[in-house]
């Protein structure tokens, strides 16, 4: 019985070693600098959401759209109109929608299915 754990805990002990060995000094992580238009549509939109609400903080509209140029869109207010309305459709959260009609409307692309969202009062 002594020799079963014995064998038991030489061979854990070599293979945590032979697994750290491999993981950071054979085969280390390699980071990519990934372009944010390679994140999928639904972190795509979440991150237009993150950049309206930074909007109505600092109330940025040029650097609003530059935030939002890094997702390589070809027409930023298009996409936040397209994503607004994908939310309203969807029934996503009131807030993150305020959020959105609110960027919608400094860039001019209100519309009328957004039009019920404009004048609801944002939390503070």
């Amino acid at each position: 019985m002594v020799r079963f754990l014995m064998s038991l805990i030489v061979g854990l002990v070599l293979g945590a070693g032979i697994g750290l060995y491999l993981g950071w000094v054979q085969f280390p992580v390699e980071f990519v600098d990934s372009p944010a238009s390679s994140m999928a549509t639904r972190y795509q939109d979440e991150y237009t959401v993150m950049v309206a609400g930074g909007y109505l903080g600092d109330g940025d509209l040029i650097g609003a759209i530059e935030r939002l140029r890094l997702l390589d869109v070809p027409n930023v207010p298009f996409h936040v109109q397209e994503v607004t309305e994908r939310y309203i459709t969807n029934s996503r959260d009131v807030d993150d929608i305020r959020y959105l009609v609110a960027l919608a409307e400094g860039l001019g692309r209100l519309t009328p299915i957004m039009e019920p969202y404009r004048d609801l009062r944002l939390p503070q």
